[in-house]
């Protein structure tokens, strides 16, 4: 089976046009005012009809309300539901009984404590997404191209987890040789400033992952 690529923080329908050329298999949208990625209702709306039978849409919220998912699960209709803040299991279980969709918890990674943490989510979330843990007094939870070590993810034991944190195509192939990861998640990694995917770079990142197919 060929590895899971999910581009994350698009906002523009020519980007999300890019990685649905390239063959991602999902698209990630945020919504979070504190990220440069951020996409309002009306986005959503339009970006979320472009994608619609065509790829996987994914609502990345950090620490978000009943509320403010219901608003998101309007306007964009995404398949699945990520939660990139201090969301406690129950909190996940809560969301996952609320919306009927399955959820991505992202997991920070700086040690292997981290790691053992991620097990109080297994059964709960659908999917696990470990990436680089941000520092104490970092505005946004991910996003910021920074890698961790990778070496922390042998014999992690789940079954469906996602490797992001500073992936690119120059060291995505070896991510995979060294995790084994059934899926990666690329964001600053495929932009040409912070914010602005490039249409390229995302052709380029999801070649390099096939490549290994």
């Amino acid at each position: 089976m060929s590895t899971l690529v999910k581009i994350c923080g698009l906002s523009a329908p020519k980007t999300l046009l890019a990685a649905i050329a390239a063959g991602a298999e999902m698209a990630g949208f945020v919504f979070f005012e504190k990220s440069p990625r951020h996409i309002d209702l009306e986005t959503a709306r339009t970006l979320g009809l472009l994608a619609q039978g065509r790829i996987a849409r994914v609502a990345l919220t950090v620490n978000a309300s009943d509320a403010a998912l219901d608003e998101i699960v309007d306007a964009l209709a995404p398949e699945m539901l990520q939660l990139h803040g201090k969301e406690s299991p129950a909190r996940v279980a809560a969301v996952k009984a609320r919306f009927g969709l399955p959820v991505i918890k992202a997991i920070g990674v700086a040690a292997s404590e981290d790691i053992a943490a991620s097990k109080a989510y297994e059964g709960l979330a659908d999917m696990l997404l470990f990436d680089a843990k941000p520092a104490p007094d970092a505005s946004v939870p991910g996003g910021a191209g920074i890698s961790f070590d990778w070496d922390l993810l042998r014999n992690i034991g789940a079954k469906n987890w996602m490797l992001s944190g500073g992936l690119d195509r120059e060291n995505v192939v070896e991510a995979l040789r060294r995790t084994g990861a059934p899926a990666v998640d690329v964001s600053s990694g495929v932009e040409r400033e912070r914010g602005v995917k490039d249409a390229e770079k995302i052709k380029a990142f999801v070649e390099a992952v096939r490549s290994l197919s």
